[in-house]
């Protein structure tokens, strides 16, 4: 099985949706399984929707999700190039072998002319598309259609007998001669289509194993004797591919999911804080299963032991509130240092450390991490609880409705006991600090602990949503503690 060559080819279009991760993630999973080879290539050659920052963020994207790839940009390869930009000259030699071979004609027909034959020929209700009519013109016909100065496209001659294979995932599919007239590969202008590029480039490439979504199991009819037909000609690298088709990840409505959903980006998840084994963790259960009941496992467990063949095909629901429980999961098996550098980026985006934070800092969010590590699903929830213990006096910030809802009259009172407690304290600790605000909040003055530590909780951290109180006093310091409770009754 090392001789397996699977690949994802993204277009540098924006961002990529999780549908497409899934399918990286799927290609990287069977080519680790198999000992094989990951390749990576990039489908730029729409000029007027591509960008090199769509291109660079796709890199970034794979490196930031740990799908290492085995060729490609940045790694290279015996293949190359792995840009379809630059591989112009891999095109135009294959179109040139099938025209001289036969197995692809100019076509001079238009859409018009091809609909007016049908309906000279009395068809109605069969297949619609394309007549092959072009397929045989004489050479009287083509002079004429040059002498009128049409510029024509080159199809591919399809055989006509049916076209069956076997999906690695769907099991036999058949289609007839009637449903896959020959296609355009070339256009007009001499610009080559999807139709051509992506089936020679998996061929030069030697691809033995196309895992791709459903969306694009209609062209599989079409790429398989394109594919036949490169062999024969000695442009493959290989053998016609093994294709499996994955099973849609549909969105709110049953609506297959897309970059344009909201939701439907992989950006929007890392900025919410989604740690990369955690995505990818979830994507993997969209169609798959390790095995038994298990939900939790990393990326090199998946690699182990990932087969196609087991992939279910039926379309799969995308779950945001799973995908945050799978995700809560990663964030708790982290070790606190780990977690604290994960947190740095979104504590910065939130301006609550520099660009470049000193060691205190760090030690501070390393000790902070664990208070939060059970309350969080992503990091971005984390780094909001944690900002109050890197704000300075003049920085720190009360929610506005925290505020208005815990430190009222009442609010400020405990506020001001709070700190008549806590002012002469001799020992600033977690245990010290528990015990006198449980003896004069709860004790004395018989408040239940909700009323009691809510107000003090809102004035030390500026809301009502923060990790344990007695614990983050510890880590704020008794002088800024204090003043933070001075700071409240001020207002």
């Amino acid at each position: 099985m090392s001789g397996v060559r699977v690949r994802f080819c993204p277009s540098p279009t924006g961002n990529l949706h999780v549908g497409n991760v899934r399918t990286a993630l799927f290609n990287w999973a069977y080519a680790r399984h198999t000992g094989g080879t990951f390749v990576f290539r990039v489908e730029d050659t729409d000029a007027a929707r591509d960008s090199e920052d769509s291109y660079a963020g796709l890199l970034e994207s794979l490196r930031w999700l740990g799908l290492d790839w085995d060729e490609g940009p940045e790694v290279g390869g015996e293949h190359g190039p792995y840009r379809q930009s630059e591989r112009s000259a891999v095109y135009t030699g294959a179109v040139a072998q099938l025209l001289d071979s036969g197995r692809a004609y100019l076509c001079y027909s238009t859409t018009e002319e091809v609909e007016q034959r049908r309906r000279a020929a009395g068809i109605e209700g069969g297949p619609t598309g394309y007549d092959n009519y072009c397929r045989d013109l004489t050479r009287e016909q083509v002079d004429a259609y040059v002498a009128q100065g049409r510029k024509p496209v080159v199809r591919f001659r399809m055989p006509d007998e049916p076209i069956v294979f076997d999906d690695l995932v769907r099991g036999e599919i058949r289609f007839e001669a009637e449903h896959v007239p020959d296609y355009v590969v070339v256009r007009a202008n001499g610009q080559p289509l999807y139709t051509l590029t992506n089936p020679v480039d998996d061929a030069t490439m030697g691809i033995t194993h196309v895992l791709r979504g459903e969306d694009l199991l209609s062209s599989t009819p079409r790429q398989i004797p394109l594919h036949h037909a490169l062999v024969e000609l000695g442009l493959s690298a290989g053998e016609v591919p093994r294709y499996g088709h994955l099973p849609f990840v549909l969105g709110p409505g049953n609506k297959k999911l897309s970059k344009r959903d909201p939701g439907g980006g992989l950006l929007t998840y890392r900025e919410r804080g989604f740690l990369p084994e955690g995505l990818l963790n979830y994507l993997a259960l969209l169609g798959w299963s390790i095995g038994g009941d298990r939900e939790f496992f990393g990326l090199a467990e998946m690699g182990e032991v990932f087969d196609v063949t087991r992939v279910n095909p039926n379309p799969a629901q995308f779950d945001l509130k799973k995908a945050e429980a799978v995700n809560g999961q990663h964030v708790r098996s982290l070790d606190p240092a780990d977690l604290a550098r994960r947190l740095v980026p979104y504590l910065q985006t939130r301006g609550a450390l520099g660009a470049e934070p000193i060691e205190a800092e760090l030690a501070l969010l390393t000790q902070a991490a664990p208070l939060v590590q059970e309350r969080m699903t992503v990091l971005a929830e984390g780094a909001d609880m944690l900002r109050f213990l890197f704000a300075g006096d003049a920085d720190f910030r009360i929610d506005d409705a925290d505020r208005t809802t815990t430190l009222d009259a009442v609010g400020l009172d405990v506020v001001r006991a709070a700190h008549a407690s806590l002012a002469g304290l001799p020992t600033w600790d977690t245990p010290s600090i528990e015990a006198a605000l449980r003896t004069r909040l709860i004790e004395q003055l018989g408040l239940k602990p909700r009323h009691a530590f809510g107000p003090v909780r809102v004035a030390v951290t500026g809301a009502r949503v923060s990790p344990p109180l007695f614990e983050s006093m510890e880590l704020l310091g008794r002088e800024r503690s204090l003043a933070r409770l001075e700071a409240a009754l001020r207002g």
